[in-house]
């Protein structure tokens, strides 16, 4: 009878480093979003006094650690600074903030924390950026942090870990 060797999981052994782009993303449950209408005199004009009444007799407080998606659902001229004075009284409370459409204000927040990446700390590693899972991750995202970690790591890979497409490989000079 015939010994066999023991199945040997080489893919373990490599030491690969997975991102998950969709860890990225902030939980729905995270994500707010402000409708400036709400804050316009019938939904179409924006009145100083008013505005600034509102804003005075919001508590902002209720944001606290949120995603904020600002943005106008209407037709309507609203003046930059009013965007700039809701976003001064979220600033203390809110974890980021993105003017948007809320179809894709968590494809930004996922921008802001691909660049918030430390490239450094993937010095020399093998990377594998996974591909496949249940949210719907932008193509862009994937190029952006290939262009992050391009020329740091030692190796960049798409896909999942028993089944890698090789994307990059820095070469080795001697």
């Amino acid at each position: 009878m015939q010994t066999q060797d023991p199945i040997i999981n080489k893919v373990a052994q490599k030491n690969i480093i997975t991102i998950d782009l969709a860890d990225l993303l902030p939980a729905e449950s995270d994500m707010v979003v402000i409708d400036m209408k709400d804050f316009l005199f019938k939904g179409l004009i924006l009145r100083e006094a008013d505005f600034r009444e509102q804003v005075k007799s919001t508590d902002w407080s209720t944001y606290r650690d949120k995603y904020v998606v600002l943005y106008s659902s209407v037709n309507a001229i609203i003046p930059m600074w009013a965007y700039m004075v809701i976003s001064a009284e979220l600033a203390p409370y809110i974890k980021d903030i993105a003017n948007a459409d809320p179809t894709h204000a968590a494809d930004t927040f996922m921008y802001r924390a691909i660049e918030k990446i430390n490239a450094a700390e993937y010095e020399g590693q093998r990377i594998v950026i996974k591909g496949c899972g249940d949210k719907q991750i932008d193509a862009a995202a994937f190029v952006y942090i290939t262009q992050k970690l391009a020329g740091t790591a030692r190796a960049l890979m798409y896909g999942e870990p028993c089944s890698m497409v090789p994307v990059y490989k820095r070469t080795i000079s001697q």
